[in-house]
């Protein structure tokens, strides 16, 4: 089996398990939404679903340059669903209570935080720097799946059965994700480290080979007001649809909008992009923040279906272009505990978003007497204002093209 074979077996596994905790994502959230009525709910539970695997990002990081990152991510993978299990049994004895809820997700949040450094190390272990730009793309679909495939399936499920069927049908996958970590285990060979440091010295190791790269640590630092704005959306898309229709609706809205992440995964699997990365990643955020905008204009759900399109389309070019720039400035040695804590600079930005983005759409929609999807829809907008703004600095920070020339792990 060659690398990009195993690669492909690696990320079908990922594909999967993204479709399986999309389902549980998304009728978890119905569930609350239906319990409490509100924005807030949702939100928190995004946060609490979130905050622990940013948390752990860096120690997780230093893991997989010190262990095998294919065992780490069947750990993960398979732990996580310990979680998922959790609720379940208490959704099994009459009813999960809202905190019973958010325990489980905790849980799974945890042990999910080994997989994504190991994941993208493992990348790096695998292909060389000609086939990053497509396994990206590859990436950006297999996580646009969890928009695409698991809300209408979840809305077409919840119509005949119940939250149980859901959580069910997850936990099933995370056995699919472990097989396939498993196999390509046993036919690479693990790198070990010359010498075993001490776990803090490792750390700052990681941190060190960031803060020397001067465009890099900025573009971290972009990033990360890039991620709120975004965690805006990601948190009151639903409460927006949900205000007015119902969750077959929203699995309807959501398919199809993560159609354009499809689409895009596709022609970047197939074709990369090939220079000009810093423009690219500007033109995709820019593009993204004008499918925001008018995303949540209108009530007219062939509309929000159209600009949710264009945001989801845009997305795979901004996140390839991110991945490739950081990529080729971190040396080898170093990817998993520098993946580590870019992971948890750049997305410092939702833990806002997900803290406060809730409270502010409950807050305007209780001003303008609209509601809470009067408020989402207003928070959404602003939101998708701010991205473009921010795509347009990206383009002018010159330090930025130094990244485009570098490449520490070229032989």
């Amino acid at each position: 089996m060659n690398n990009y074979r195993k690669f492909m077996l690696l990320w079908a596994g990922e594909l999967v398990s993204s479709i399986g905790g999309g389902l549980t994502s998304f009728g978890l959230g119905i569930y609350i939404f239906q319990k409490t009525g509100n924005a807030s709910g949702m939100a928190f539970m995004t946060l609490l679903a979130f905050l622990p695997g940013l948390l752990l990002k860096v120690p997780a990081g230093v893991l997989a340059d010190r262990y095998d990152r294919r065992l780490l991510m069947m750990i993960g993978d398979g732990c996580a669903g310990l979680g998922v299990l959790y609720i379940l049994i208490c959704m099994m004895n009459g009813g999960a209570r809202i905190w019973q809820i958010y325990i489980g997700v905790i849980i799974s949040s945890v042990f999910s935080s080994l997989l994504e450094p190991a994941f993208t190390a493992t990348i790096t272990d695998l292909l060389t720097k000609e086939q990053y730009s497509k396994a990206n793309g590859l990436v950006s679909m297999a996580g646009s799946s969890r928009f695409l495939f698991s809300p209408m399936l979840a809305g077409l499920l919840l119509t005949f059965t119940d939250i149980k069927t859901i959580l069910i049908i997850d936990i099933c996958t995370f056995f699919l994700t472990i097989i396939s970590a498993a196999v390509v285990r046993k036919n690479i060979i693990t790198k070990q480290a010359a010498e075993r440091k001490m776990f803090l010295q490792s750390m700052k190791e990681g941190w060190e080979v960031i803060a020397a790269r001067k465009g890099l640590f900025l573009l971290i630092l972009v990033t990360s007001a890039v991620t709120m704005f975004m965690g805006v959306f990601q948190v009151l898309g639903e409460p927006f649809v949900l205000s007015f229709a119902k969750s077959g609706t929203l699995g309807i809205v959501e398919s199809v909008s993560a159609c354009g992440m499809l689409v895009m995964g596709i022609v970047l699997g197939v074709r990369g992009i090939k220079r000009n990365f810093v423009k690219m990643l500007g033109i995709g955020l820019f593009i993204s923040g004008v499918g925001m905008t008018f995303f949540s204009v209108t009530k007219n759900v062939c509309i929000i279906c159209i600009f949710g399109f264009i945001f989801f389309a845009a997305l795979p070019v901004a996140n390839n272009s991110l991945d490739y720039l950081a990529r080729i400035n971190i040396p080898e040695e170093f990817q998993g505990r520098a993946w580590g804590f870019i992971g948890f600079i750049s997305q410092l930005g939702y833990i806002i978003a997900y803290g406060l983005s809730g409270i502010m759409a409950d807050a305007v929609g209780s001003v303008t007497g609209g509601g809470v999807g009067r408020g989402a829809s207003i928070t959404i907008s602003a939101s998708g204002i701010g991205l473009m703004l921010i795509a347009v600095v990206i383009v002018r920070i010159r330090k930025l093209y130094v990244l485009e020339k570098n490449d520490v792990n070229r032989i």
